[in-house]
């Protein structure tokens, strides 16, 4: 079923005790706005995750096969394109490079994955099966207010060689640093084309499968490293046309986090906020705005 209206949604998720995105360039440090101190998570991370919810959902079945996964090799996921258009590379190399039959290639690409008829793809860094504009985009996760980022030391009662064992004399301890963020409540924000998804094949059951897996991301991707995550609130922004009715940003303005404890002291639980919709509050996980 294609889609007819546009949409732009407001998530917020949180993190206790845990590094919800770390910046392998600064030592795994939680990423932080280094003139605001507020907290960062990528829209590459968030999409990460719901990759990975739909691919345990789904079985990596098509076709809700994950494209871009953990050891994936994407020439050979393009070559499945022609293989299944019955054309033999190695006997056109001339398909590498373009030809009459990229665009039906880069169409079963749609068809099977469904991260590339959800956030698009390049599929021409070799054997090549287009580009895809995805329907789907978002922004970076900013924290409602700074975050701090606190260093622990932890020991590991092993040691990985045995030279390393015979050095310490048999005491076989290694010692490590962990970062966390004790307490940040996140707020990212997102867009749905429905012309773009009209391109792709992105459908309203694939839509309906991308709000159920920004609910539930979390749930079946724990890590010691990330603590205690969990999606919060979910605002969805459905309007009446193709194109939309409204700015995304005026929509966005409408939805606030406010302290609901003293500001002054630093924020521990979600309890501490109330997110709010044209001032009223939110106490439901999900809630589906007309524009």
């Amino acid at each position: 079923m294609d889609l007819s209206k546009r949409y732009d949604f407001v998530l917020f998720f949180d993190v206790k005790d845990g590094n919800p995105n770390g910046d392998p360039d600064a030592g795994n440090l939680p990423r932080v706005d280094a003139e605001t101190g507020n907290g960062l998570v990528t829209d590459v991370c968030l999409k990460r995750k719901v990759r990975n919810y739909i691919g345990l959902l789904k079985g990596e079945q098509p076709p809700y096969e994950i494209y871009v996964k953990e050891k994936a090799v994407l020439n050979n996921q393009n070559a499945r394109a022609y293989q299944a258009l019955g054309i033999d590379l190695s006997k056109d190399e001339g398909k590498r490079k373009g030809g009459d039959k990229v665009e039906e290639a880069r169409t079963w690409m749609c068809k099977n994955f469904y991260d590339i008829r959800t956030f698009g793809a390049v599929m021409s860094t070799g054997i090549n099966c287009g580009q895809v504009r995805g329907p789907v985009q978002l922004t970076f996760a900013r924290s409602v207010e700074q975050v701090v980022s606190s260093e622990h030391s932890i020991t590991r009662m092993a040691v990985a060689t045995e030279v390393e064992a015979e050095k310490q004399g048999g005491d076989n301890r290694t010692m490590g640093r962990k970062f966390t963020v004790p307490y940040g409540l996140y707020r990212t924000h997102g867009f749905v084309s429905a012309p773009l998804a009209r391109q792709t094949g992105f459908s309203q059951e694939d839509l309906d499968l991308f709000w159920e897996a920004l609910q539930n991301m979390f749930e079946n991707d724990r890590s010691a490293a990330r603590g205690l995550m969990s999606a919060r609130r979910l605002v969805i922004f459905e309007h009446p046309s193709l194109m939309g009715n409204a700015s995304a940003q005026d929509l966005f303005d409408r939805v606030k986090a406010e302290r609901a404890t003293d500001a002054g002291k630093a924020a521990r639980e979600f309890s501490d906020y109330r997110v709010t919709l044209d001032g009223k509050e939110l106490k439901e996980f999900k809630a589906i705005v007309a524009v």
